[in-house]
Parts: C-alpha cells; structure tokens; sequence
C-alpha cells in the first residue's frame, strides 16, 4: 500500500468523524484532536477505523504516535511494512 493510499483511508475515516472540516485547510503536523476538532471518544473512533481497514494493531501506548495527519500516516506506513 503507498504512502497516498494510506493518507485517503486516514482521511476517509476522519471524514466520517469530522466531515464538515475540509482537509486541504487542515495543518498536517497539527494536534489531530485540534484540527479536526474532534474529543477522545473521536478518536478512538478513528483507531478502530483504522485498525478495520488496514489491519493493523494499534496499541493504547502508540496513540501519541497518532498525533498529527503526517505522524499518523507515517506510522501506519512503517507497521504495514514491517
């Protein structure tokens, strides 16, 4: 899977948390939380999301490795590798 296809599936799944924020406004190396403006609940939302389309485990001490767009895709990208 490329790093862009890796991205949309984020994206996606963010868009169905937040759809009324527009990505191409978002900073990628912004708090997740803050720029999506999304609470705690939101969030595991998306790691669930997450671990559902990609197959990946996400443990509860990686979560601040999900801490901005590029920091997610990033580590979604080196698990799916390795």
């Amino acid at each position: 899977m490329t790093r862009e296809e890796i991205e949309q599936v984020v994206t996606d799944e963010l868009g169905h948390i937040a759809p009324e924020v527009d990505i191409d406004l978002v900073d990628r190396d912004g708090d997740i939380r803050e720029e999506f403006d999304i609470d705690s609940m939101d969030f595991l939302t998306l790691v669930t999301g997450l671990h559902e389309r990609l197959g990946i485990d996400i443990p509860e001490a990686d979560y601040a490795k999900l801490d901005s767009l590029d920091s997610a895709v990033s580590y979604l990208e080196m698990h799916l590798v390795a």
